[in-house]
């Protein structure tokens, strides 16, 4: 029964941090239209050298996307804990552990996920052999939840300091360098014809890391802030 109603506590705090999103539309298409804008113009200032594009594509990709990240994790918990929210689920009787990463997940949904989506068409740009763009979903699907779990920490470490971005920045930027080594060196592998999978494993290990410890870790920085 217990957990029955973890997993519904889990669905419908999911649910609700999604509806928030959809009302403060403004706050999710500044992440979508900064990675579309920042990628698409690498092609418009390094000109049309098909060999120099391809091989610029992964890093820019994957740099675009930890930057887009960032841009919205300040707001992960600034909400709930403006109006009080954040404090309800630090007092509730379910683990704050699951709450936060019911939190973490709508994060992705709204600000990953899309980024994963447009990335092939966009990447189209930059001449990416086909071969290639499948890999590049696949390592930011395993990659983006990494930087939305380890940025949650950064988040919740950083609530209610003045001049909390720039601390953010500082705090997860040398914790996403390791997933975007690999996510970029998978495409990258690809498209010189060597295999990937070393490259996917290392972002599937680091994902699992990051399941296990960025709830955890957000959840005691959260109570930390809150005390």
């Amino acid at each position: 029964m217990r957990e029955l109603t973890l997993a519904g506590l889990f669905g419908t705090l999911v649910q609700r941090d999604l509806l928030l999103a959809l009302r403060r539309r403004a706050d999710v298409l500044t992440t979508f239209f900064f990675f579309v804008i920042v990628v698409s113009l690498f092609p418009l200032g390094i000109g049309a050298q098909p060999e120099t594009l391809r091989t610029i594509a992964p890093g820019v990709v994957w740099v675009a996307a930890l930057l887009a990240s960032m841009l919205a994790l300040t707001r992960l918990y600034v909400w709930d804990h403006a109006d009080g929210t954040l404090e309800q689920l630090v007092l509730s009787p379910q683990p704050l552990v699951v709450l936060i990463g019911a939190k973490v997940l709508a994060h992705w949904l709204v600000t990953g996920l899309p980024l994963v989506l447009i990335a092939p068409l966009l990447c189209l740009q930059f001449d990416v052999p086909a071969s290639a763009l499948g890999v590049m979903v696949v390592s930011l699907l395993l990659g983006t939840p990494c930087l939305s779990l380890i940025g949650s920490i950064g988040a919740a470490l950083t609530l209610g300091v003045r001049g909390g971005g720039a601390l953010l920045a500082l705090l997860v930027l040398p914790l996403y360098i390791p997933v975007l080594i690999f996510g970029a060196g998978a495409v990258t592998a690809t498209a010189e014809g060597m295999p990937s999978a070393a490259h996917l494993s290392l972002l599937g290990a680091c994902l699992l890391i990051a399941l296990v410890l960025g709830p955890l870790a957000s959840a005691a920085a959260v109570r930390i802030a809150l005390e």
